[in-house]
């Protein structure tokens, strides 16, 4: 209840567009695997920028 009004921080946000990423490009293996492979490597992309902020 008291989190309804928490914003989310960077690495949340960036966490769930991560997710997000994955999700398409399994979905895009199927069907087209160049997209996949660009999904997955912007997906790639976001994680290095996780770690950075982790670290």
């Amino acid at each position: 209840m008291f989190g309804l009004f928490k914003k989310k921080s960077e690495a949340e946000k960036l966490q769930e567009e991560y997710a997000k990423l994955m999700k398409e490009a399994f979905v895009l293996s199927k069907t087209d695997r160049k997209k996949s492979d660009a999904k997955t490597a912007a997906a790639d992309e976001v994680m290095k920028k996780i770690e950075a902020i982790k670290n």
